[in-house]
């Protein structure tokens, strides 16, 4: 199995439109951008054919260290989650 990185990403968009190795990357940082940008400010941010990207907010809980076995706080924070598509399943899934 093979990991997609940032620069994969921009050599197939490089590869499949015809622009620049340099515009393709810029097209993909603004992407990027956009959906850090819109998280950031509490917004969901959903594409059509692929998922949602959502922040939940999880409360503080005691946690425990797996090594020591001793007792730590974990702090309140946001994370983000993902939901895939029906479609995107259904091209996975097949």
């Amino acid at each position: 199995m093979k990991t997609v990185t940032r620069l994969d990403v921009a050599e197939a968009i490089y590869s499949e439109i015809g622009l620049s190795r340099k515009d393709s990357n810029d097209i993909l940082d603004m992407i990027i951008n956009e959906i850090v940008k819109e998280l950031a400010q509490g917004n969901d941010v959903k594409l059509s054919s692929f998922g949602t990207f959502s922040l939940r907010q999880k409360n503080a809980r005691t946690g425990r260290n797996p090594k020591t076995g001793v007792e730590a706080v974990i702090t309140p924070r946001k994370v983000i989650s993902f939901k895939p598509s029906q479609t995107m399943r259904k091209i996975i899934n097949k």
